[in-house]
């Protein structure tokens, strides 16, 4: 058996990052960017208005006057230039015209025909937006996972298409005779199959095309067509038969198949008989069959896989801090990541840990982290955790 980390480490190393397409500007949110994208224009693209009023010339005192010649809105500037005593009626957004220096805000003048009149005590700054001021054209958006925020900077860079990296393909197998699908009467012994419907979401949410393939039954001839329905994909994911007993086909047809394994078993909890490697040159990670079990591992190496075929830097789960909420056994010799529930800093694991138990994994927003070998812990000790 070899460590988590080692084992994240391997996993990585079977994938890089897809090719990068250009996708239109409304639907690269989700993608992650392949190279910066660098503005077109500066923004705002000239001095603007930050405010409605009347733009001027100087420095203008409580009762000095001047004579409105010409207006400026939104998308239609003023053709001509202001001069001494001379003001521009002025909208939010509009270019402030040639020779102005300051906007004064409308409330702070009072107007007589064509002429106005500053007030006392009137707002001394200058309510202008600097050509510019947010960005310039050749300047960059870094590489990122666009997110809605993104857009708009986009847009208004004059980007109406982003280089992404292609979405990545996940397959799903689930193995078994035990298995039927959700609708379906289960037979004397058979069960419903739950754990893909999850691992498509997660690996959905990540920016992956999740295809669910038909149940591989427990032969050999079955299991080797549905790997045939897998090509094409980017990352093959199984679900049970990854053990070694005599109904456990995954590993077996899989080195038929040209399997070059990076690993088998690692020392977790739940997730042990996990098995990584590729097939016909195709990434492949063998899931555990109990619920929980194939859940957490998708947690911890199928979605950084994911996000590392998506070119992305943060492909590692992150680790945060708390303290313990009650008082934890020592650790035996394999990590274990207990569903926890995390509030105010506080992390409290369940108390029951099986891994057939879906129903607490659904009220735990947290993988409290118990170190391999690591002693019986008090009540408000340090601890770590995965945020679900």
């Amino acid at each position: 058996m070899i460590a988590v980390d080692e084992a994240l480490a391997r996993c990585l190393a079977l994938v890089a990052p897809l090719p990068a397409e250009a996708v239109a500007l409304r639907h690269s949110v989700g993608r992650m960017m392949a190279q910066p994208a660098l503005a077109g224009r500066d923004q705002p693209p000239f001095d603007a208005s930050a405010m409605d009023g009347y733009a001027l010339r100087g420095d203008p005192a409580a009762g000095d006057q001047f004579v409105v010649v010409g207006a400026a809105q939104a998308g239609l500037g003023f053709a001509g230039a202001v001069g001494d005593g001379q003001a521009v009626r002025i909208f939010t957004g509009a270019p402030v015209p040639q020779g102005a220096t300051r906007v004064v805000l409308q409330e702070d003048v009072s107007a007589a025909g064509d002429v106005i009149t500053i007030s006392p005590k009137a707002d001394i700054a200058r309510h202008i937006r600097p050509q510019g001021q947010d960005f310039k054209a050749g300047e960059g958006l870094e590489p990122r996972r666009v997110g809605p925020h993104d857009l708009a900077l986009l847009a208004a860079m004059n980007i109406p298409q982003v280089l992404v990296h292609r979405r990545p393909v996940v397959a799903i197998i689930a193995t078994g005779d035990e298995l039927v699908m959700p609708g379906e009467e289960p037979g004397p012994g058979q069960i419903i199959c739950s754990n893909s419907f999850a691992i498509a979401a997660l690996v959905e949410a990540e920016g992956a095309i999740a295809r669910i393939l038909p149940i591989a039954r427990d032969t050999v001839a079955d299991l080797t067509a549905v790997f045939g329905l897998a090509r094409g994909a980017d990352l093959i994911v199984t679900i049970g038969g990854a053990s070694v007993g005599d109904h456990d086909l995954v590993g077996p047809v899989a080195e038929s198949l040209g399997l070059e394994r990076a690993f088998w078993k690692i020392a977790m909890r739940p997730g042990k008989p996990l098995m990584a490697g590729r097939v016909s040159g195709t990434p492949m990670l063998g899931l555990p069959g109990n619920p929980v079990s194939s859940i957490v591992c998708a947690h911890l190496f199928v979605l950084p896989m994911v996000r590392a075929l998506q070119g992305r830097p943060d492909v590692a789960p992150v680790k945060h801090p708390a303290v313990l909420g009650a008082q934890v056994e020592a650790n035996g010799p394999r990590t274990h990541y207990m569903r926890a529930r995390l509030k105010d800093g506080v992390i409290t694991p369940f108390d029951r840990q099986d891994s057939a138990l879906i129903g607490i994994l659904t009220q735990a927003n947290a993988l409290l982290i118990r170190p391999m070998g690591d002693g019986a812990q008090a009540k408000g000790t340090a601890a770590r955790y995965i945020a679900l």
